[in-house]
């Protein structure tokens, strides 16, 4: 049975977390996306809440709680406070996540420790490739063997933190087998070339760039989980459930600015929450955030219990990104002409919330 309430260190968790989302990172938030950069300082107080060395093992360092069901409600809270932001400080849990899953023991030995320093360290992912109909389950960059390395071939988009990232976690297809596997790469590698930052309607924030992979050859040890690899349709779900719950942040936040506007907003002698048109449109986005927040909290349950969650992610992500869509579109209707102002906050809410439906990797818990 799902339980609705948080335990003890799961609400001190969101309680952290929401004060820093209200006090820090939605004042910044629209400086942050005219000047397309997020702050240091917010990136270093996100990365200092901890929410990366929880994944790490105990012997590791680290705390050795990875739960879906808490990143799911830690995610909600970040992207509440400011989606670019978010993904930024969550981008090294790309890489970390995957290695203290599916890694072995000398790539997690060699690498998590690198997460528990007080600076994130440089590492991301890079699964998102460019072109009409993105699908994750056939990926057209390729993984070749060769004697005793790897040789990678392929393009990729949307790869958070390109320019500044040392190590990144590549997904590529074995022209053999096909299946998906997960490759360390170093971004100095010869034919490795990240290209121009991208410029992009929503996450502006967010520094994101493509990666170009010509013959990028890599040591056999450098897959992650040697000869047995990841679970690929598991990190999937993982993906999806994390997207989902940034998708209600969103949300979440586009209703509760409309709505309190409403509540202030006195036309011809009343609030203009208590008009019907109005006052239905409010009830509309509160069921939507509710409805996609139940969705994503069956989805990181069922991830914790250690089942198949391919179709409770899949739903709560499909859901979630329409409901962010909607919800973040009537609050700039509720608006009226200020929500196609840019220093009114829900016309930055609505271009982050289109994105949702191709952030594919951008978040994991």
């Amino acid at each position: 049975m799902i339980s609705f309430t948080p335990t003890d260190e799961q609400q001190q968790l969101i309680d952290v977390i929401r004060r820093f989302a209200v006090d820090d990172l939605q004042p910044a938030a629209h400086a942050a996306d005219e000047g397309e950069r997020v702050p240091t300082n917010l990136a270093q107080t996100g990365w200092a809440i901890g929410l990366v060395p929880t994944l790490i093992p105990e012997e590791l360092g680290g705390l050795g709680e990875l739960s879906a069901v808490t990143n799911a409600l830690a995610y909600e809270e970040l992207a509440y406070g400011d989606l670019s932001t978010a993904l930024h400080i969550l981008s090294p849990s790309l890489f970390a996540a995957p290695i203290t899953l599916y890694g072995t023991a000398a790539q997690r030995e060699q690498y998590l420790p690198l997460f528990l320093d007080e600076i994130a360290p440089p590492f991301s992912a890079a699964l998102l490739e460019p072109g009409i109909a993105f699908n994750a389950g056939a990926l057209r960059t390729t993984a070749r063997a060769d004697g005793d390395s790897i040789v990678l071939d392929g393009e990729k988009a949307y790869v958070p933190l390109a320019a500044s990232a040392k190590t990144l976690l590549v997904y590529a297809r074995d022209s053999a087998t096909g299946d998906t596997g997960a490759y360390i790469v170093e971004t100095d590698a010869p034919g490795v070339t990240v290209g121009a930052r991208e410029a992009l309607m929503g996450i502006r924030a967010l520094h994101t760039a493509r990666l170009t992979l010509n013959g990028v050859r890599v040591g056999a040890d450098c897959k992650v989980g040697g000869a047995v690899g990841i679970d690929y349709p598991a990190l999937l779900a993982r993906s999806r459930t994390a997207l989902a719950a940034l998708a209600v942040g969103v949300a979440r936040q586009a209703f509760e600015y409309a709505r309190d506007y409403a509540k202030g907003r006195v036309q011809f002698g009343s609030p203009i929450a208590q008009k019907q048109a109005i006052a239905f449109m409010l009830a509309e986005m509160a069921i939507e955030v509710d409805a996609a927040r139940l969705l994503v909290w069956e989805a990181a349950w069922t991830l914790d219990q250690g089942r198949d969650a391919t179709r409770q992610a899949y739903l709560a992500r499909e859901y979630a990104d329409k409901a962010s869509l909607f919800v973040t579109d009537c609050a700039v209707q509720v608006l009226g002409g200020y929500g196609f102002i840019r220093e009114y906050p829900v016309e930055r809410l609505l271009r982050n919330a289109r994105g949702f439906t191709t952030f594919d990797g951008l978040a994991i818990v």
